[in-house]
């Protein structure tokens, strides 16, 4: 699919860059950039890839991507009958767009900080109203008091505690990528996504990649420091969250729903991920009553 946005702001010399996305589904690409990436899903969910880990988004969550960590969104697919539209307000920008040494300033450290902790990729756990208004205010052709909204939205992130700040990646310097890794890892992570639910094995993988079984284990090993069938099963996990989430089914019920073909094998990738068991992380959200997050923009 053509990616269809419009830029809110594209002066040729400007410092920054506003985009938003308007499209039924997010099918972004393996990409990565030489700047920071900071992102609001409006609406959408499915699964997010970032650095070498995979995991759910939802709508009204904000990321911070840092220069050259790799980082992918795919939406799930809509319910049929409606038209329920993905969309996404993005700003990206360079540590220097507003001047070398800018940010070195003491009442900017913190914002300093911040971009520093987004090379490993940053989810916020907390997002106050008034910082997702922001990305609404937004104009084209109004460079200046789109440079102070960003500003603004940086000031309200970095002044979080650190507990609020969830790292996608330890250490991104273990995550080498290259530019033409890009597209033999997004043609796996395609076919791992529309097959994840019942089969999906590194040899068809390998023929995507245009490599023979044994060359591309090890490649994709080093690239995403996890073997494939390490990152087919956190797929499959990140689904059976969801399930045990959003829906009341039986834990066998749902071990089978996410490609399992195995409950004890499922039981134990799960606790491996999750550091508990099926049965007692769905225990700990409805004791914590924890749902899937929503989110509504209240004003343009």
């Amino acid at each position: 699919m053509k990616v269809s946005y419009r830029h809110i702001s594209t002066p040729e010399d400007a410092s920054f860059v506003i985009k938003e996305f308007c499209q039924p589904r997010f099918t972004n690409t393996f990409h990565f950039h030489h700047g920071h990436e900071l992102i609001l899903i409006v609406k959408s969910s499915g699964k997010m890839y970032a650095g070498n880990k995979v995991m759910n988004y939802n709508e009204g969550e904000i990321y911070m991507f840092g220069p050259g960590l790799v980082h992918c969104f795919c939406s799930s697919s809509s319910p049929v009958g409606t038209d329920e539209i993905a969309h996404a307000i993005i700003v990206q920008f360079t540590e220097d767009f507003i001047g070398k040494d800018f940010f070195d300033k003491l009442e900017l450290r913190k914002i300093k900080d911040l971009m520093q902790l987004s090379e490993s990729g940053i989810k916020f756990r907390k997002i106050p109203a008034a910082v997702n208004k922001l990305f609404f205010q937004f104009q084209a052709n109004q460079q200046m008091k789109n440079l102070i909204i960003l500003l603004q939205i940086l000031d309200e992130l970095s002044q979080g505690s650190r507990e609020n700040v969830q790292l996608l990646t330890e250490d991104p310097r273990k995550i080498h990528y290259k530019d033409v890794d890009s597209k033999k890892l997004e043609s796996v992570f395609k076919y791992v996504l529309e097959n994840y639910l019942t089969h999906v094995d590194s040899k068809s993988a390998a023929s995507l990649a245009c490599m023979n079984e044994a060359a591309f284990c090890r490649y994709f090993k080093r690239r995403t420091s996890k073997t494939f069938s390490q990152f087919v099963n956190e797929i499959r996990i990140s689904h059976a969250t969801r399930l045990l989430i959003g829906t009341e089914n039986g834990i066998s019920e749902i071990c089978y729903a996410c490609g399992f073909d195995n409950i004890s094998y499922f039981n134990r990738q799960f606790k491996i991920y999750q550091g508990k068991s099926p049965r007692e992380y769905r225990k700990a959200l409805v004791e914590s009553n924890v749902s899937a997050p929503s989110f509504r923009p209240t004003g343009d």
